[in-house]
């Protein structure tokens, strides 16, 4: 049974175009940080800040900086998913990403001002990220059915490598910028203004329910517990889906953020990585400080010895494998309860207000918590005292399971010390 959940799990997170979404949309991740590093010293909690960097001219450049990093999310991903999808089909990613952007472009209406017409960055940012996700994949797939099809532009011998690929890549081109045409042009005579308006109803509503709600998020949480245990990487097989829900909540909340109004999300990319998945997948943060303070057995301490340090930077697959978790039914339970149980508490800790939602700010996965905590609630304590809470509730849990565990392996290291001195003294 364990055979076969694996190998359809293992499928569905190599699906090329679940690949694809999961690498485009991690091309926008170094933006995404250095924009929530300019958010975040824009913002800092200190009474008179704000007025000083509006003073000496400093806030608005960094909202500038921010809205050109982190705003930029959707024009990245669009260019990252085509790119990536045809690297798997062995096309030009290159031209691929390039054509996908111009679609992306061509499909998104215009802000027209007196001052001129633009794209507002609603649309190249968060808000923009399902078009982009639908242009990237079926960009890539026009492209590599002219490209497969040899409906190419073939140069002679000698010609530079970099002018043959431009013309290999104008036919397939061409049809990808018609064809997206021919869509923007359908939209409109239908009386469609906004195929993102269209496609964040069609799509964005079912999904955000999924990922924007308690029940949702429980649901994701055990799926990364299950998929892990079964030793197949839990992340990379649900955050393709997911993932981009997380990242428009994210966002929403930094706008809101920069403005000084109510963040509307609970739920984002930063809530799961950083309050929810402390230590990694199945809260093993947890896990790991109970084999590194209440264990005997010598292979468990020299695990807890080994784990805690990446286990702090939220890197658990030393303990996964190692101790192991993967496939290991004494730990089962803990390693989906602790990040359930982390997920509630903290859902309602911020939905009571008695915890600040996060800012919209995106910290690394590597942080460390506490400090994770307080910076991606912008600088509020509660950030922190809330993962110090579910921290030690994660050890709680892990605990008891830790314990019969450790009391086993003793037994098992005692049998073996008793066998090797019997060999010792028959020697003898």
């Amino acid at each position: 049974m364990l055979e076969k959940i694996e190998a359809i799990a293992g499928r569905i997170g190599n699906q090329r175009h679940l690949r694809a979404l999961r690498d485009g949309i991690l091309m926008s991740m170094p933006l995404i940080i250095i924009g929530s590093f300019f958010l975040i010293i824009g913002n800092l909690p200190i009474t008179g800040y704000n007025d000083w960097l509006s003073n000496i001219g400093l806030a608005a450049i960094f909202g500038k900086i921010v809205n050109g990093s982190f705003g930029l999310m959707a024009i990245v991903a669009v260019f990252g998913i085509a790119y990536s999808l045809a690297e798997y089909y062995d096309t030009d990613g290159v031209a691929d990403g390039i054509v996908a952007l111009s679609s992306f472009i061509i499909v998104t209406p215009d802000l027209v001002a007196k001052a001129g017409s633009g794209i507002p960055y609603a649309y190249v940012g968060s808000g923009g990220l399902f078009v982009a996700i639908l242009i990237g994949l079926i960009t890539a797939e026009i492209f590599r059915f002219f490209v497969q099809k040899n409906f190419t532009i073939k140069m002679p011998e000698g010609v530079p490598v970099a002018v043959e690929k431009s013309f290999a890549a104008l036919i397939p081109g061409f049809m990808v910028i018609v064809f997206w045409s021919l869509i923007y042009l359908l939209l409109d005579l239908f009386g469609v203004q906004n195929i993102h308006t269209l496609l964040t109803n069609i799509l964005g509503k079912p999904l955000g329910a999924l990922g924007g709600s308690l029940w949702g998020t429980l649901v994701i949480v055990a799926l990364n517990s299950l998929f892990w245990f079964v030793g197949i990487h839990g992340a990379n097989t649900i955050n393709p889906v997911i993932q981009p829900i997380w990242l428009q909540n994210t966002d929403a909340n930094r706008i809101a953020f920069q403005a000084g109004k109510e963040l509307p999300n609970i739920v984002t990319n930063e809530f799961m990585m950083n309050f929810v998945w402390m230590g990694g997948g199945g809260a093993t943060i947890g896990l790991v400080i109970c084999l590194w303070l209440f264990v005997r057995s010598k292979s468990n301490k020299a695990m807890g010895q080994l784990s805690i340090a990446p286990g702090i930077f939220n890197i658990n697959e030393p303990v996964l494998f190692g101790l192991p978790v993967v496939l290991n039914f004494k730990l089962v339970i803990p390693f989906i309860l602790a990040p359930m149980v982390s997920a509630v508490i903290t859902y309602f800790a911020m939905a009571t207000g008695l915890v600040a939602k996060p800012a919209g700010i995106v910290v690394p996965w590597t942080m460390p918590p506490i400090i994770s905590g307080y910076l991606a609630t912008g600088g509020k304590i509660s950030g922190a005292i809330i993962q110090i809470i579910t921290l030690a509730i994660s050890v709680l849990i892990y605990y008891p399971f830790v314990k019969i565990m450790d009391r086993a392996e003793l037994k098992v290291e005692a049998s073996n010390k008793l066998e090797e001195s019997s060999d010792s003294n028959l020697m003898a």
